[in-house]
């Protein structure tokens, strides 16, 4: 789960980690009035989307004067902004975020995230703040210091200030880059979060450290007991189709393919995908409708696939183990009677009960192609996706 930056500091600010000045505004009018409270005279607006690189997609505004800040906040409010992270057709943005300017001596990179090849939180940190890390990393990966935090003691005071002396930091700045590190450490233990990062932490000129942005995600997996963080989700930035599809209990990601997948089991899910693109076919999406799907589950996943004009196919991919074929074919069969499918649709069952339900399927009268095994029926999604996109 993603939340938006001004979000992110209030939760910095939670735990002691020092952030400039700065309020939320929903409107270009709260724009001006937000920028009114702040000290100035150099104002920062911040277009509030779940994506990086807002920058250079012309997000943020630094102004001078409070005609500036107006005149800024009118160009951002309601654009659709651009950056690598969005795709072409970028975040509507609906939300700004007014901040006081900071005396600015030198920028940084830090985050807090899983290395899953250690199964170890790492703290991680660059002297290049401001820069896409991925290309300092591609590029000058020397510049990309690491500690990892044995989970057992927890992040270490010298290891603090191993980061803090790898950034250049000295004096006074070496013991308040520890109490941040500290407290980002702190704070993504105790709110399960899969990625605190900071980009860029500034030094000022009197050596402050301070957070000049933030972004936190947080582990889905956890949300249970975390009702304050679950209150920041901001259903205008997610994909509506798994909005939707959480309602079911659905697993659902968005794809950019031209097959639609409805598979049971998140491996055979991977596996239907790999095999979809080894035929030559990119899938619409990974959907893994779990072990206990129900009709309505599966009449939820169709008509989720059949909301993507995308989709010139479906493959429905189901190994019987816990959940027997001719309960799938039961649901298939009311789901495809009750959403009316009007794509292709190839099923592919192996398991429990697999010869009664695919009678189950023969016999409904229904268009429903079926795979003899999982090759069969990905070379038919494949087929059939082609065939159907040749006739638009």
């Amino acid at each position: 789960m993603k939340i938006h930056e001004y979000q992110a500091k209030e939760l910095f600010r939670e735990y002691g980690m020092p952030v400039p000045v700065g309020y939320a505004a929903f409107s270009v009018a709260d724009a001006v009035v937000a920028a009114a409270k702040l000290p100035g005279p150099i104002r920062v607006v911040k277009a509030q989307i779940h994506a990086g690189g807002r920058g250079l997609g012309g997000g943020v505004k630094v102004c001078k004067t409070m005609a500036e800040v107006e005149a800024a906040a009118t160009a951002i409010f309601g654009m659709q902004l651009v950056t690598h992270q969005t795709g072409p057709e970028g975040q509507q943005v609906r939300r700004l975020y007014l901040e006081d300017g900071a005396d600015i001596a030198a920028e940084m990179y830090v985050s807090m995230l899983l290395d899953r090849d250690t199964g170890r939180t790492v703290l991680m940190a660059s002297t290049e703040g401001g820069m896409n890390i991925e290309d300092v990393a591609h590029n000058t990966p020397e510049k990309i210091f690491k500690v990892w935090i044995d989970p057992a003691v927890g992040l270490q005071d010298f290891q603090c200030r191993q980061v803090a002396f790898a950034l250049g930091m000295t004096g006074k700045t070496v013991r308040k880059a520890g109490a941040f590190f500290q407290s980002l450490y702190k704070l993504y233990v105790e709110k399960d979060c899969s990625l605190a990062e900071i980009n860029p932490l500034v030094v000022t000129g009197s050596g402050d450290v301070i957070a000049l942005d933030a972004k936190v995600n947080f582990d889905d997996n956890a949300m249970y007991r975390h009702a304050e963080v679950m209150a920041y989700r901001d259903m205008d930035e997610e994909d509506p189709r798994e909005v939707e599809a959480g309602k079911y209990d659905l697993n659902y990601v968005h794809l950019d393919g031209s097959v639609g997948c409805l598979v049971n089991g998140a491996g055979l899910a991977m596996a239907t995908m790999d095999i979809l693109q080894h035929y030559g076919a990119e899938p619409a999406n990974f959907l893994d409708v779990g072990g206990s799907a129900t009709a309505a589950k599966v009449t939820a996943a169709f008509r989720i696939i059949l909301g993507d004009a995308r989709v010139h196919a479906i493959f429905v991919n189901i190994f019987g183990g816990i959940m027997k074929c001719d309960t799938i074919a039961a649901g298939i069969i009311e789901a495809a009677q009750q959403v009316g499918i009007d794509r292709p649709l190839i099923v592919r069952l192996e398991g429990t009960n697999v010869e009664l339900g695919r009678k189950m399927l023969a016999d409904s009268g229904l268009p429903i192609v079926s795979g003899l095994d999982m090759k069969d029926g990905a070379q038919k999604a494949v087929a059939a996706a082609a065939e159907y996109a040749a006739r638009l």
